[in-house]
């Protein structure tokens, strides 16, 4: 599929590289020579040094044979421009980065309809969103939401004390008195659809599939079950930290922002007045005590600098900091802190790389079925999507049990009307219904792509 990335930032480089692992043909604009050389020459695509907006750039790209046309410059004005003259000029999709909080508190839905955006896209808003998930859930790695929150996908390290340690997975659910579905595991660096005899051990990381109070209720027994984090400190005074910030204060939580410039700080105080902000260093060990670092229930580290975030996220562990998350955009630096103990790692990057490789699929395939969501987990290695079912889809009505699955794909859960379903080889998917599937070895565009 023809796509162009008007951007090459770092939004838009994990973009495209997530696109062309995808298969599609990429064409990227950037006005900046030495980043769009940097691009181009890393993944041998077409660049077109100039001004996305710009009506001879926008031909000379081929903006007119284009499926989708993206725009993630670091302006949110020439983005929503670019997407209004793309449109004009023949695209027949269009997303734009639009991250300033004036466009999207109450402008936005207007700002799309009249621009004819297909999508817009506020990375800071979604990193936001999932530290917000991960917080209310502190055990999690990471918590993920499908069918308006009916359903979620927790991620979780078996400890070596974890009293799941050795169990079989058809014991778990009768042994619980629950429902849930353990539908990956990562073991040592390999990721896997288990089936019922697979046993688990220390040092697994599950992916759990249930509702929201079946996740409760399972994890309670267990005694890791640990209560949402109301009182959290935030390093950083970034878009992302007033849109976490935000989120917390809605629900009840105490929140800290340090922050070292004084002009940021004076901002956050005008439209987060029900926070503390903190003009200071933090990472000056001093202050952090001082603001009651070590009386917290939650550590969010996120400066501008990867590095900084690490080493600060390490320091609060240390310290003996209940919950420790770092927002961190390098996958190889993600990967050394990981190995150091911080597992709860996020990137702005694959967060929103993940939106467009899901929208792109969706634009791509209509056999039936399109994808409604989807998210990378373990450490990447494994996806679980989220497909609706329109009546075009062949297989309805057939117990999956009589269904030929390819390897390595497992449905995770069906979603109908309000009734969710942990489904068994008993139960059919149906037209109108919401299917999650999880699978690893595999690149799901369509519901149809989980039957040989």
């Amino acid at each position: 599929m023809d796509i162009i990335v008007a951007g090459c930032g770092k939004i838009g480089n994990s973009i495209i590289s997530n696109l062309i692992l995808e298969g599609h043909n990429i064409t990227a604009i950037d006005n900046n020579p030495d980043q769009l050389s940097v691009v181009t020459n890393i993944y041998d695509i077409m660049g077109i040094c100039g001004n996305g907006a710009d009506l001879a750039i926008l031909k000379e790209a081929g903006v007119d044979k284009s499926r989708l046309f993206v725009a993630v410059t670091g302006s949110d004005e020439l983005n929503m421009l670019a997407c209004y003259i793309a449109r004009k000029l023949g695209a027949r999709h269009t997303i734009a980065r639009i991250r300033n909080p004036e466009y999207n508190d109450q402008s936005l839905g207007f700002i799309k309809t009249q621009l004819n955006l297909s999508l817009s896209i506020n990375p800071e808003a979604l990193t936001a969103r999932e530290l917000f998930n991960v917080l209310k859930f502190p055990t999690a790695i990471k918590v993920e939401n499908f069918g308006r929150r009916s359903f979620e996908m927790v991620e979780i390290l078996l400890k070596s004390n974890s009293s799941l340690n050795n169990v079989r997975l058809s014991e778990l659910n009768s042994k619980y008195n629950s429902k849930v579905l353990v539908c990956s595991v990562e073991r040592g660096g390999q990721a896997y659809i288990p089936d019922g005899n697979f046993v688990l051990q220390s040092g697994d990381r599950l992916g759990i599939v249930a509702k929201p109070e079946e996740t409760q209720k399972f994890f309670k027994p267990l005694g890791i079950l640990k209560k949402q984090a109301k009182n959290i400190m935030i390093l950083g005074g970034s878009r992302i930290a007033y849109y976490l910030a935000k989120l917390l204060i809605n629900d009840g939580c105490s929140v800290k922002i340090i922050e070292k410039d004084r002009d940021v700080c004076h901002q956050l105080c005008d439209v987060l007045p029900k926070a503390d902000i903190i003009n200071g260093d933090g990472t000056a060990s001093e202050l952090l005590y001082e603001e009651g670092i070590s009386t917290i229930d939650a550590f969010v580290s996120l400066t501008g600098i990867d590095e900084t975030n690490v080493l600060m996220s390490l320091f609060a562990s240390s310290i003996g900091v209940p919950k420790v998350i770092s927002k961190v955009n390098s996958s190889e630096l993600a990967k050394i802190a990981g190995n150091l103990g911080l597992d709860s790692i996020i990137s702005p990057q694959n967060i929103t790389s993940n939106v467009f490789v899901r929208y792109a699929r969706a634009v791509e395939n209509s056999l039936g079925s399109k994808v409604e969501t989807l998210y990378k987990i373990m450490n990447d290695s494994a996806e679980v999507l989220e497909f609706n079912v329109s009546e075009d889809f062949k297989q309805v009505n057939i117990p999956l049990k009589h269904l030929s699955f390819k390897s390595s794909i497992i449905v995770a859960g069906i979603i109908r009307g309000r009734k969710t379903i942990i489904p068994n080889g008993d139960d059919v998917i149906m037209d109108g219904d919401k299917v999650i599937v999880c699978a690893t070895d595999h690149r799901l565009g369509d519901l149809s792509d989980i039957i040989k």
